[in-house]
């Protein structure tokens, strides 16, 4: 995307400053350099969209969430850590994904000429994810999904996983059961198991030089290593595996489907 972000003030004609603006926004704890932020303004700038701002909105406790919802000039939040679980203690209405996911990262507020608020909560991540790697997929070779590390973004993409028939398992550091640990990981499990997805932070700027500890030398054309991380666009994990052969894929085309499936939410 193109365009100067403080461009989109000056944009809006002098005989509509005034009119109040309805409000999307970010939260989480704490809040940083916002993907979400920068895409959305951009959006706004470069569709002409002059009565919607958004923002960051940084909680140190999810009880803040109340002080947003009372506000009837916002009507959808992204959620993001550490909030994607906690956050569904406020909504009154789960869709279909995010109750199987249990986590949360799009709320569409509504309000009521009575005075009511509704809440109900989404999961585009895993929408987001699964339309990103669908096209890459070999329906003979990619049925199974090793999915590195078990935080929360591991459930949306377990979630994902499953709608697409793929089987799959976590590696996670500690042995659990139905787990393969990394140390575990050997020629015969990379054999049978040709999708490789890295849920963990291991890689994220400015740490652009580490990578999971998996055998790459295991690692060859027949593998599809997709990581979520977007920045830098080509992590160590994924130049090791291109290297090896691999096709490889980064997570910001996951994140613009996610943002404009969030977009349809609030719209809808």
């Amino acid at each position: 995307m193109t365009g100067n972000l403080n461009s989109r003030y000056i944009l809006i004609p002098k005989d509509i400053v005034n009119i109040p603006m309805k409000k999307l926004g970010l939260i989480g704890y704490p809040l940083g350099h916002s993907f979400s932020k920068k895409y959305y303004l951009e959006k706004f700038l470069q569709e002409n969209i002059t009565d919607v701002d958004y923002d960051l909105y940084a909680l140190p406790q999810i009880a803040d969430f109340t002080t947003i919802v009372s506000n009837k000039d916002f009507y959808g939040v992204n959620v993001t850590i550490p909030y994607k679980i906690e956050v569904m203690d406020y909504v009154d209405e789960l869709s279909e994904e995010a109750a199987a996911i249990q986590a949360v990262n799009c709320i569409r507020i509504s309000h009521t000429a009575d005075g009511s608020t509704h809440l109900k909560g989404f999961n585009t991540d895993a929408y987001g994810f699964e339309a990103s790697i669908k096209p890459l997929l070999n329906p003979h070779l990619d049925k199974k999904a090793l999915i590195l590390g078990n935080g929360g973004a591991a459930k949306a993409v377990i979630y994902a996983l499953d709608q697409l028939g793929i089987t799959h398992k976590l590696v996670s550091r500690t042995k659990h059961a139905d787990q393969f640990t990394y140390d575990e990981l050997d020629a015969s499990i990379l054999a049978e198991y040709t999708v490789i997805v890295n849920c963990s932070p291991v890689g994220t700027f400015p740490n652009i030089t580490e990578s999971p500890k998996i055998p790459y030398e295991f690692i060859h054309e027949t593998h599809l290593c997709y990581d979520l991380i977007y920045n830098p666009e080509e992590t160590a994990f994924l130049r090791k595996s291109k290297e090896k052969g691999a096709r490889i894929k980064n997570g910001y085309e996951m994140l613009v489907l996610q943002a404009e499936k969030n977009w349809e939410i609030w719209n809808s």
